[in-house]
């Protein structure tokens, strides 16, 4: 999984490791949308989505920067489509 995020927007791109060839496991992911700091919170308004169902609803996380490592801890939660996740992500600056 690859994670953008930049002052206003971000994105994201998941899939699979096996690269689509085990059906078991073959899985393309893929959104964005505007996202901003609130005090000690990161929130996401996820405006593109494949499952075009999430479209339109806002996550928020409460989030840790630790050097180069950014940690997001939170619920996403969609009433209508029986939805609520707990979601920890954990991703690494890269830089060139």
């Amino acid at each position: 999984m690859i994670k953008i995020i930049t002052k206003t927007h971000f994105a994201f791109l998941r899939h699979d490791l096996e690269k689509g060839t085990d059906d078991s496991t073959a899985i393309f992911v893929a959104g964005g949308g505007k996202c901003f700091i609130k005090d000690n919170k990161y929130i996401e308004h996820l405006e593109y989505f494949n499952a075009r169902e999430w479209e339109g609803n806002s996550f928020e996380f409460e989030y840790l920067i630790d050097g180069d490592t950014l940690i997001t801890k939170g619920v996403e939660k969609i009433e209508e489509l029986d939805i609520n996740y707990f979601n920890i992500e954990k991703y690494l600056r890269v830089e060139e």
